[in-house]
């Protein structure tokens, strides 16, 4: 899942979505003691903050996305005082964050307002802005330009559902904070569940995107059952709302995609007269290494370090496991931030 081929489950069409940041959302932030997100409880909750506090308010906006909670978030000095010394000076952290052209739920997209990002990739974004005492300025484009950003100096941070690759390493620094997975949605009635073991997919019949990652997965398991004399039968459709018609009527068992967009339409079916489930996970960068979705910095500039210690504060407060369920991704929580850990192979990129 590292590029912008996380492109659907779109919660607003393309159109709304350059309407909206032709309306300048692109600078959506706080001072030290004001609430983040642009509005919902946080709002009213700010004033209560505690100096040198920031009120984030987590899945404000996400129209049933995700559960708004308000998180206080304490600017820790001894963090702060990693930072290079222009990025303080500054008073703000530029956020690279990748909306266009229309957003991807649960990740990236705009809010019901039609302007203020919103997403698990910007929030936690505007958490870790707090940790360093920090405005988040979120600067919005394109997939490949998200990286020029980066490169240019325009965004300190990239938080865009950026998988770790020893490719990307070449360029840029990586401070992990996210399981970069891919997962089998089913129907809530379904008795099948994946259970990490392929075999469990004979009989079955799959969709899944045509050309990307989670198809590779699933061609390298449908050969591995044919040679022990089972089948898997692969399906493919236009786009997902037929996927999903498909799922309903019983035309497949399951459809494979990031676990992101599963945990996304979990929550958008949950009242429906076809409820659907999570049947299972597995790595995206295969079964002998975990892929990481990562916070990324230009290569050298001294933010890698900081933005893991300010991941590693927020896992050990309690912030991040909040963060996580407030999006339905609790089962994409890693123990800890790594600097550069181990990315997908350059020849897996």
């Amino acid at each position: 899942m590292s590029s912008a081929g996380f492109r659907y489950a779109r919660l607003i069409s393309a159109a709304a979505a350059v309407a909206a940041i032709a309306t300048g959302l692109s600078a959506c932030g706080s001072s030290s003691t004001a609430s983040t997100a642009g509005s919902g409880s946080g709002a009213s909750s700010a004033a209560a903050a505690p100096a040198g506090s920031t009120v984030v308010d987590v899945a404000a906006l996400s129209n049933g996305a995700g559960k708004e909670v308000d998180l206080t978030v304490p600017e820790v000095a001894a963090i702060r005082a990693e930072l290079p010394a222009s990025v303080v000076s500054s008073g703000q952290l530029s956020i690279g964050i990748s909306l266009l052209p229309s957003g991807s739920p649960p990740l990236n997209y705009i809010g019901t307002d039609q302007k203020t990002p919103t997403g698990s990739e910007p929030d936690l974004g505007r958490l870790v802005a707090a940790v360093f005492g920090l405005k988040p300025v979120l600067n919005d484009a394109t997939w490949d330009n998200l990286f020029v950003g980066i490169d240019s100096g325009r965004n300190d941070l990239g938080f865009a559902n950026i998988t770790d690759t020893e490719q990307r390493k070449q360029k840029y620094d990586f401070a992990c904070y996210r399981q970069d997975n891919v997962g089998f949605e089913v129907l809530k009635s379904s008795t099948w569940n994946f259970d990490g073991n392929y075999q469990n997919l004979a009989g079955q019949t799959v969709a899944v995107g045509a050309g990307t990652n989670q198809e590779k997965i699933l061609e390298k398991w449908q050969a591995q059952l044919k040679a022990e004399g089972k089948t898997l039968t692969i399906k493919y459709f236009p786009d997902e709302n037929t996927t999903y018609l498909a799922l309903d009527s019983g035309r497949i068992s399951a459809f494979f995609t990031p676990n992101p967009a599963v945990a996304y339409h979990v929550t958008q079916t949950a009242n429906t007269p076809n409820p659907t489930r999570s049947a299972g996970k597995f790595s995206g960068a295969g079964a002998t290494l975990q892929g990481l979705i990562c916070a990324t910095t230009k290569k050298g500039d001294g933010l890698a370090k900081p933005a893991a210690d300010a991941i590693n504060y927020l896992i050990g407060n309690g912030d991040y496991a909040k963060w996580l369920a407030a999006w339905n991704l609790s089962d994409e929580a890693v123990p800890s931030s790594l600097v550069n850990p181990p990315g997908l192979p350059v020849t897996n990129s």
